[in-house]
């Protein structure tokens, strides 16, 4: 059963080197992010599954001990989910077999810096990549799969909201991107199930909102939870909106 849950923005500017002079930009949002994970902590878990988007090369699941680079940003950084040690078999995340040879994408990469920026030692770590094309119900399906995979589960989920903020955002601006956000935030601020099930796909694709399809693994997972929510960042310094929230 799920007994809680992180929810971070995934940008690799988080990792201070790729960021380099702007790094202070987004101390705050990484102030928010360690806030959350130490909700995760708190909580206990018998199992952290670590939950973003991904590629078509990245998606499924991602064993405990599976490296990732940040080479393609320019930085000589790599990272590990979970231990290093960890036997790199799949635990049956609900996806098809990981290949073991496979790096973590971006998401989960940053999911893997910012746990052992915290030093997690609290739990085995899994990961899963989805897809965007991935549609409602099956992330809710996969949510709840995921919800029953251990007696105590806790969830950090990586996702951005929409990438249309201002005119030098990365999918330029769109006037719906802010009500979009907006809609999402509230929803992770009352940790709102229902309203993460039903955010309008079609429109968080064109808003070029990554977050869409592991915020609804989120609700399938939280099902009959009783969770309670806190939203602790909220913002868009980029054009592109970061959302961290702490479900308990």
């Amino acid at each position: 059963m799920l007994v809680a849950a992180a929810v971070c923005p995934c940008p690799p500017l988080l990792v201070p080197e790729i960021a380099a002079g702007a790094a202070p930009e987004l101390d705050a949002a990484r102030a928010a992010c360690t806030d959350a994970l130490g909700v995760l902590a708190a909580s206990r878990p018998d199992l952290l599954v670590v939950v973003g988007p991904a590629e078509k090369s990245g998606r499924g699941p991602h064993p405990e001990g599976t490296r990732g680079s940040f080479g393609g940003f320019g930085v000589d950084l790599d990272v590990c989910l979970g231990r290093p040690d960890a036997e790199g078999a799949d635990r049956g995340t609900g996806a098809d077999p990981a290949s073991p040879e496979r790096e973590l994408p971006s998401s989960l990469a940053v999911a893997a810096w910012l746990l052992e920026r915290t030093g997690w030692s609290d739990a085995p770590v899994e990961g899963l990549g989805v897809g965007e094309p991935l549609e409602a119900e099956r992330c809710v399906q996969v949510g709840r799969q995921i919800g029953g995979r251990a007696g105590r589960v806790a969830l950090l989920v990586m996702g951005d909201a929409s990438a249309c903020r201002t005119l030098k955002a990365p999918g330029y601006l769109d006037e719906r991107a802010q009500d979009f956000d907006a809609q999402v935030a509230r929803a992770l601020a009352a940790a709102d199930v229902e309203a993460l099930k039903t955010l309008d796909t079609p429109l968080a694709y064109e808003l070029k909102a990554a977050g869409r399809a592991p915020w609804q693994v989120l609700a399938g997972a939280a099902e009959g939870a009783g969770l309670g929510g806190a939203l602790l960042y909220d913002d868009a310094p980029y054009g592109v909106g970061y959302l961290v929230a702490a479900w308990s």
